[in-house]
């Protein structure tokens, strides 16, 4: 290859931690190479088409992983330049004040994280400035403490939910405009790239209006010289040098063959499944359990939230295109009756009919098309969010020739339902058939519920200790002085909301350290 094969910085993995850090550093003129396992985004009519996303998962990437029962299922993965971002619904939620300290659960301990909300705040307010967020500070009841506005007005709500949002304030609840990342200027429509269709939450935008990180980081951090993209580039393996302190090789495999590429610095940034499993494939015999792994924490602790895709059955027709424009908090820390934590309430995008043949198969087999596009048309779908715990025994291991093995056992089920349980007791306040809410599984098209990754999180937690953690505060390897780890693997617990904003500022965090350390 005609390729320089040596650089100041080697990001591994274009998601929402790895494009955002290339980004940021790309200003620096420091050599920045950018590894992305897949390829660009197909820009195509079947983006937009419920059929092509649900039915034929077109854009799932090829993978087989294993239960613990030794079962394969192909996880919902999408390797793209963006990551999992091309397709996530943009909500950009920050985690709660509380989310940083210590929380007692029904079923246990959410550990509190080694630096404080403060200290992450300000690139809070970055990340969505960076990242188009509009919203409105100042409904939630369980909102942080924030130092700027959201850089965008909130997305209006069209009829339906706007009437949902009226009955819910009405009936004393405190609901409030979803953070949606989305490259929209409702004051002057003809010139906003968004056109707020009903092809967003799950599915790639066709017509690149969705803030995600292919759109936000890599394009801009692309627009500099010194910045290297290589796609259809999968990292297999990081060799150490002698001391086994310097990761001093990073061994790609590109069309069927392998090349090695060197870094002054090499950050990781794979999804916490396959950087857990780099991480424990790249072992040698300084780190013989995996790089960073003395702790024997790496692949441990993997969350990914007890979510529930809902949809309740609206009394009149829900025509509303772009639905995401709600959440709800009030039960996030609990409720009267009930003083553990419960979770968000929040809108997804819209249900059409396809979407329950991909989802329900054989349940809808025999259904004709005209009943399942009936029930959408009246379909009110919430996306409902309870924390799931770190539990060391729930982890990512590898097997021979790489085959990755996701060990999970749910915990804290009892908020799980309680949260489903109180929205189903508000639907007389909501417009809503009390008796016809219907769980439904958005993203996931199986029946095993861990092969929706979405938010997966946890593996290489960050930490002050070594003995418990695999990353220190600036999540650096704690046994290596040039490893370091920028996607949702560096959580030490998940919170209850979307967890894309605290990894793309967490990124800002990372950058703003490897910028000092690169001078």
């Amino acid at each position: 290859m005609d390729l320089d094969l040596n650089y100041d910085v080697i990001i591994i993995g274009s998601g929402a931690g790895g494009g955002t850090l290339a980004r940021h550093l790309a200003p620096s003129g420091k050599r920045i190479l950018l590894l992305e396992r897949g390829g660009w985004f197909k820009r195509e009519i079947e983006n937009w088409s419920p059929e092509a996303v649900f039915v034929e998962n077109r854009y799932i990437s090829p993978d087989t992983w294993y239960d613990k029962e030794g079962n394969s299922f192909q996880p919902q993965a999408h390797y793209f330049v963006g990551g999992a971002t091309k397709m996530y619904g943009a909500a950009l939620y920050r985690l709660r004040k509380e989310d940083f300290g210590e929380l007692k659960h029904y079923d246990g301990i959410s550990p509190a994280w080694p630096i404080s909300y403060e200290e992450m705040e300000p690139y809070y307010t970055q990340a969505e400035k960076m990242y188009y967020v509009h919203g409105e500070r100042g409904i939630d009841p369980t909102e942080p403490p924030a130092s700027a506005p959201y850089p965008y007005p909130p997305v209006s709500h069209e009829p339906r939910i706007r009437q949902l949002y009226d009955n819910l304030k009405n009936a004393g609840y405190h609901p409030f405009p979803a953070p949606c990342a989305i490259m929209l200027d409702e004051q002057n429509p003809p010139t906003s790239r968004c056109i707020r269709c009903q092809t967003c939450d799950g599915f790639p935008c066709l017509v690149q209006a969705k803030a995600d990180a292919e759109m936000v980081g890599v394009r801009p951090a692309l627009e500099h010289s010194n910045v290297t993209l290589l796609t259809n580039a999968k990292a297999v393996k990081l060799n150490t040098d002698t001391s086994g302190k310097t990761v001093n090789e990073v061994v790609v495999e590109i069309k069927g063959k392998n090349e090695i590429f060197k870094g002054s610095i090499v950050v990781v940034s794979c999804g916490a499944a396959n950087s857990a499993n780099l991480l424990l494939i790249s072992a040698n015999d300084k780190h013989p359990n995996g790089l960073a792994n003395g702790s024997d924490q790496v692949g441990r602790h993997y969350m990914f939230h007890n979510s529930q895709a809902v949809l309740a059955i609206s009394k009149e027709p829900n025509l509303t295109y772009f639905q995401k424009t709600l959440a709800l908090n009030d039960f996030y820390f609990g409720m009267k009756g009930f003083d553990y934590p419960m979770g968000n309430i929040q809108m997804v995008g819209k249900s059409l009919g396809p979407m329950y043949k991909g989802e329900k198969p054989i349940e809808t087999a025999l259904m004709p098309m005209m009943l399942l596009d009936g029930i959408s048309r009246h379909a009110v779908d919430f996306w409902l969010s309870t924390e799931d715990l770190p539990d060391p025994n729930n982890r990512i291991t590898v097997g021979k020739q790489g085959k990755i093995t996701l060990t999970y056992t749910p915990n804290n089920q009892v908020p799980k339902q309680k949260l489903y349980e109180k929205l189903k007791s508000m639907l007389n306040h909501l417009g809503m058939h009390p008796d016809y809410l219907i769980p439904r599984n958005l993203y996931l098209k199986t029946n095993i519920p861990i092969a929706g990754v979405a938010h997966q999180a946890g593996t290489c937690r960050f930490g002050k200790d070594p003995r418990n953690s695999v990353l220190d505060v600036d999540c650096k390897a704690h046994e290596l002085d040039n490893l370091y780890v920028v996607d949702t693997s560096f959580f030490p617990s998940i919170g209850a909301v979307n967890p894309s904003l605290t990894v793309t500022a967490n990124a800002l965090r990372v950058g703003d350290h490897l910028l000092k350390r690169l001078k």
